[in-house]
């Protein structure tokens, strides 16, 4: 098993990529981490990793509640010794996307859950993985950030075009150390966020879309490449660009 034994924190761990990522990580002998708001997703997600033999606790928290990421990854310490990965995947748009109609509460609620959680988990991990000599940190952007539009609203986009950044930034500040950091760019990903677009996409629509399985697998080839080497960046298109006129017409509306 590639990942035996290391200590993988996982956010965003209740639903989608996140949770995809946890099984297939367990499956590979890692102690999975998982992170999430809902804890019922958590504990879902948590049931099925146990019934397949693997390790896995998790922690309900806010990303951007930066006492309690601190506490959390103490917690993980104080448990496993060490942390190897960590995956900030973290993160939901909002209902509203134009700028004149998002409001002032989704516009925080999304920056934080994107960005600021990936700086603060980001932050609390590095310590112990300095010590080590040795950790790999995967953050999940979007396409939304480098093709912004109104499908994924600017808040989003600019979020996750701050992810690209920091992860630019996280291997020049820690360049030497041991510690890697990779972000994964997809495409559309048929997850649930998907569900709070002004007009959801059809299930034919999603068909055409990235699924969360590859997107998962891309975490894991990160995940369990020699420690020296890396993929700074990983883009995940579409094979098949899908018709978006009417879509385009009704937001215009």
């Amino acid at each position: 098993m590639k990942l035996k034994d290391q200590v993988c924190i996982i956010t965003g761990g209740g639903s989608g990529i996140g949770k995809d990522a946890a099984l297939k990580m367990a499956q590979q002998g890692a102690n999975v981490v998982i992170v999430g708001r809902t804890e019922s997703k958590l504990e879902s997600v948590k049931s099925e990793i146990e019934a397949a033999g693997g390790t896995v606790v998790s922690f309900s928290l806010d990303v951007s509640d930066y006492d309690a990421v601190q506490q959390t990854v103490s917690d993980v310490l104080e448990k496993f010794g060490k942390i190897d990965i960590l995956v900030n995947n973290a993160g939901h748009s909002s209902h509203n996307r134009r700028l004149l109609n998002t409001t002032p509460e989704e516009t925080r609620s999304v920056v934080d859950s994107n960005l600021i959680g990936t700086f603060f988990c980001t932050q609390a991990i590095v310590p112990a993985m300095l010590k080590a000599k040795s950790g790999t940190i995967i953050n999940i952007s979007s396409l939304a950030a480098v093709t912004p539009g109104p499908f994924s609203g600017f808040a989003y986009g600019a979020a996750k075009a701050g992810v690209i950044n920091f992860t630019e930034f996280l291997n020049n500040d820690l360049k030497n150390t041991g510690i890697r950091a990779s972000v994964i760019i997809p495409g559309e990903v048929a997850t649930p966020i998907l569900d709070n677009r002004p007009i959801p996409p059809d299930a034919d629509a999603r068909t055409m879309m990235v699924d969360v399985a590859e997107t998962s697998e891309a975490i894991l080839l990160i995940a369990t490449l020699p420690p020296r080497s890396n993929i700074p960046e990983l883009v995940i298109r579409p094979t098949m660009h899908r018709d978006m006129t009417g879509e385009v017409v009704e937001l215009e509306d």
